[in-house]
């Protein structure tokens, strides 16, 4: 059934996550730490050349062994349980990969002491822990919805303390993932996927142990919600009443990141029964996207606050890093213009473009998806969405990961990118990309070139006539 032994697969993932593990304890995201490290000073510093090798080769270990076994696995509950004791390690590491989990904490605080975070950045409260937040995100207005505030307030609140709040937040993350692993089964089996590939794809990632159990991200907690609603659409389709819970369920994803809000419409023509009508539509994906909205809405008003947090969105742009394609396209052409001796700012403008090609795409996905699957769409849909965004975090790509790991007969293409982006993230939150300006920018623009052009040779063929059409004419 596979090429590589499964038992050698599970421990030489168990192995590589607890030299993750290692490679947090002796540098991992501290709130003490260098809010401003570089590759050099890391290597450098104490236990340097241990923290980098120890993230290199744990890192790589886990990688190879999700990815030998991406074909298939024995069964669900092996998945389940393999993947389960790969988070273990990191699920008690120090924070790693990234400094989010501290804005959280202040950012509840801020709720909690009745400042609207959509209004002001963290530092207009003393928080406590201000100094363990990066400096471009201590003026900001949080980008998170209104349930998450609500959430880090409720922890902040009750604990008082940072520790606590750490993992308070990395509960929330398990909890994500309990929700994911208990729902993704349904969608695998609606669409014809083996339910223990979905599980393995979906769980056992090198993104979802690094930043979603050690990093704590929210991301987490949003995919669980996003994947019940479209599991309970897709198991009761044409009933009212599962429809509308849905609805409710992916209003809550919403309310964690409202990127979630891209897949509302692909989950509406999966609540049809029957072929594809307007009037079928409106009466049943109606029920989704009301729950869907009523949710939202209910959510913010009852936390007393308003929809800021959208335009704190925008704010994420502040970031500048080749990981974003829209991001590289804009990098290279400043460079390309470097050589002509003239100085051009042009993210700006490809980051407006790449706003309007993904309103273009995400039109066009749905379109295809009225005769085809609207699962799996929809996570293309959420593909396109991390894909042209102006910035692009490695975690991102969990969300459409997920729900394409149910959706999709073959994701290659897609455990490849899962796998480059595993290695982009130093266990104290550097980012290398930051670093790799050249060749990383203009390397994403050709290999963003390249997919442009096979998609265009892919939908020329597919509109070609066949032969046996054409000698019928």
């Amino acid at each position: 059934m596979m090429g590589v032994p499964h038992h050698l697969a599970r421990w030489t993932g168990l192995a590589g996550s607890l030299l993750l593990a290692l490679a947090a304890f002796l540098g991992g995201a501290f709130p003490d730490g260098d809010l401003r490290p570089t590759p050099v000073s890391i290597w450098q510093g104490p236990n340097g050349p241990l923290i980098i090798a120890a993230w290199l080769l744990g890192a790589a270990l886990m990688a190879w062994a999700w990815w030998s076994l991406r074909d298939g696995v024995p069964s669900a509950r092996w998945a389940l349980v393999t993947a389960g004791l790969w988070l273990l390690p990191l699920l008690v590491a120090p924070p790693m990969a990234s400094r989010d989990v501290y804005a959280y904490a202040c950012q509840g605080a801020s709720f909690a002491n009745g400042i609207s975070p959509y209004e002001q950045g963290v530092s207009a409260l003393p928080c406590p822990w201000l100094d363990s937040i990066s400096y471009i995100w201590r003026d900001t207005p949080a980008p998170y919805g209104p349930l998450f505030v609500v959430l880090a307030g409720a922890v902040v609140k009750a604990t008082g303390s940072l520790t606590a709040s750490i993992v308070a937040f990395r509960l929330f993350a398990v909890a994500g993932l309990a929700l994911t692993a208990w729902c993704l089964p349904v969608l695998a089996r609606r669409c014809g996927v083996p339910v223990g590939r979905a599980l393995w794809l979906a769980l056992a990632s090198p993104l979802v142990g690094v930043h979603l159990v050690a990093g704590a991200h929210n991301d987490a907690l949003m995919v669980g919600l996003l994947v019940a609603g479209l599991a309970v659409v897709a198991a009761r389709p044409g009933r009212p009443g599962p429809l509308l819970a849905g609805g409710v369920l992916l209003g809550l994803a919403v309310s964690i990141k409202v990127t979630a809000v891209v897949v509302v419409p692909f989950a509406a023509l999966a609540a049809m029964t029957g072929p594809y009508r307007s009037r079928t539509l409106v009466r049943d994906g109606g029920w989704v996207v009301v729950g869907t909205v009523a949710t939202v809405v209910g959510v913010t008003l009852a936390a007393g606050l308003d929809f800021g947090w959208i335009g704190g969105l925008s704010k994420g742009g502040d970031a500048i890093a080749w990981t974003s394609p829209p991001t590289a396209v804009g990098q290279t052409a400043g460079y390309v213009a470097l050589l002509f001796g003239a100085h051009v700012d042009a993210l700006p403008v490809v980051r407006a473009l790449g706003v309007v090609v993904l309103a273009g795409l995400l039109l066009w996905l749905w379109w295809r998806a009225r005769t085809r699957d609207p699962l799996w769409h929809a996570g293309l849909a959420l593909a396109a969405t991390v894909a042209m965004s102006p910035v692009v975090h490695p975690w991102y790509w969990v969300w459409p990961l997920t729900v394409l790991a149910a959706t999709a007969q073959r994701i290659p293409w897609f455990t490849v990118v899962a796998l480059v982006s595993a290695f982009l993230i130093l266990p104290d939150g550097t980012g290398l990309a930051r670093y790799t300006k050249l060749p990383g920018a203009p390397l994403m623009t050709l290999l963003l070139i390249w997919v442009v052009v096979r998609l265009v040779r892919s939908a020329r063929a597919e509109r070609a006539p066949t032969p046996a059409a054409a000698g019928a004419d």
